[in-house]
């Protein structure tokens, strides 16, 4: 039965609730953007809920969707709030239900059209937070074209472990998520899988709940253009805070109730030689970003901030959705918390100077040579969003062995990660508005990769995060490795 009529004559016209949030949209001061020469650090969220992740009524069979029933905003609210806190991109990412295929193609969807007429500022994805077969919930982005909402459709309805009334197990095994991956690999354009809060269920340091490492590898095996990472920071970061923003309820940031998140990121990211570590070490082109995980706002009594808020994921791209996404895709990616820095640049340079990579890229350099790695961040003058002006207090620069692919698909350290140096105010040069600093990596043996982090803390690794701890107060940033490929 359709929400909105039969499915060939699917009437997409403009929720009439939304003319308040359009007009607010559209008010002073919404200027539309202007595309950008050449690429930039755009800042977005690929993991944001909007009222059509919808609750249910039991009392009927199937059980009915309740429009607002789990999450109470619009699409263009959260349009709105992006553009507040400075987000250029975002995902419309609603998770699903019993029949929530329909849910997505005749509400969600008409309302995400109004969106980006609302709001052009912001580029708009169209996703979901699939239910993810055998595992738990990950961002599924679909490439924008003129039939996104037939391919959401299609994907939803045929592999969302939820999506059956009742719950079909076949449809929750890692078999079906394998089977969903080769399907999506082999579409003309096909969508990104992101495995969002990976070790929300984990029970310990390594010992994982719903997503293995075993598990994280067979979906990039199958589809490493579509299964390309990990949300490295989740989102439900603002558990602790109270409506006045004091850090006094003992929610746990993250929502990681079992072992809490290091720095705010979750352990498959923050433990030095752990499981991002043994994926890159086996040359896996596995990347990670941040998201907010928007619910209700911490100001409402909720656990989240809003998009852009406190966490963000830059992406090195074009105002398009198709450079936007193919950023993503290929590694072009730093996230931060706090807005602790609004730009980072880190170059490998081969022994002559004329080789070069950055982030996400690769570099051919010669056996037993020397490679030149600046790192060149902003670090904003002005105030974050909670009113601080947080610093960086340090800068590390990890490096770590590629071996290629291991024979333990459980595997989730690699031994060979290690910070080579710590860089602290005293070791950064001015440039105009930006710090730099170079390092020189000297006589490497074997292929590698390079990947840098900061803090605002003290602290020389993460630490976990405790239970009414100020998310604001312990700041970190992240960016994806660069790869060292070596030549005789």
């Amino acid at each position: 039965m359709s929400l909105l009529g039969a499915p060939g004559n699917r009437d997409r016209r403009r929720p009439p609730l939304l003319a308040l949030i359009v007009l607010t949209a559209c008010g002073p001061g919404a200027e539309p953007s202007t595309p950008e020469q050449g690429r930039t650090w755009l800042a977005g969220d690929h993991h944001i809920h909007s009222r059509y992740s919808v609750g249910y009524a039991d009392s009927t069979t199937p059980p009915t969707p309740i429009v607002g029933g789990g999450v109470e905003y619009p699409i263009p609210m959260n349009a709105v709030m992006a553009r507040r806190f400075g987000l250029a991109w975002m995902v419309a990412t609603d998770h699903g239900g019993p029949n929530h295929s329909r849910v997505n193609l005749e509400l969600a969807y008409p309302e995400l059209l109004l969106s980006r007429e609302a709001v052009p500022e912001v580029i708009q994805f169209y996703g979901m937070e699939l239910d993810t077969p055998g595992a738990d919930h990950s961002s599924l982005i679909v490439p924008h074209s003129h039939d996104e909402a037939e391919r959401l459709y299609d994907l939803e309805s045929g592999f969302a472990k939820l999506e059956d009334y009742p719950v079909d197990p076949a449809r929750d095994t890692e078999a079906r998520m394998l089977e969903a991956l080769t399907y999506m690999r082999d579409l003309p354009d096909p969508p990104v899988v992101i495995a969002n809060h990976p070790s929300r269920s984990a029970s310990g340091p390594g010992e994982y709940g719903l997503d293995t490492p075993a598990e994280l590898r067979g979906w990039n095996d199958a589809a490493p253009e579509v299964a390309v990472g990990m949300a490295g920071a989740p989102g439900h970061q603002a558990g602790a805070l109270d409506r006045d923003g004091v850090a006094n309820r003992r929610r746990p940031q993250g929502g990681y109730g079992n072992y809490p998140t290091l720095g705010g990121f979750d352990q498959m990211t923050a433990r030095l030689g752990g499981f991002w570590d043994s994926m890159l070490g086996e040359g896996r082109r596995w990347w990670i970003t941040a998201n907010s995980d928007s619910h209700l706002n911490w100001r409402e009594g909720g656990s989240d901030f809003w998009p852009g808020e406190f966490s963000k994921t830059y992406v090195l791209a074009r105002r398009s959705h198709e450079d936007i996404l193919e950023g993503v895709r290929s590694g072009r990616v730093f996230v931060t918390t706090g807005d602790l820095v609004s730009e980072l640049y880190v170059t490998a340079y081969d022994a002559d100077g004329t080789g070069s990579a950055s982030i996400g890229g690769s570099l051919r350099i010669t056996e037993g040579g020397n490679v030149r790695v600046t790192i060149r961040f902003l670090d904003p003058e002005g105030p974050n969003h909670r009113g601080d002006n947080p610093q960086v207090s340090r800068v590390d620069l990890i490096v770590g062995q590629v071996t290629g692919p291991g024979a333990d698909p459980t595997a989730d350290s690699n031994p060979t990660a290690r910070v080579v140096a710590r860089f602290g105010p005293e070791d950064w040069a001015r440039e105009d508005s930006y710090w730099t600093v170079s390092y020189v990596l000297e006589g490497l043996s074997g292929d590698a990769y390079l990947r840098v982090r900061g803090t605002s803390s003290d602290a020389l690794e993460p630490e976990p995060d405790a239970r009414r701890e100020d998310p604001w107060t312990d700041l970190w940033f992240y960016s994806n490795p660069i790869f060292l490929e070596t030549r005789l």
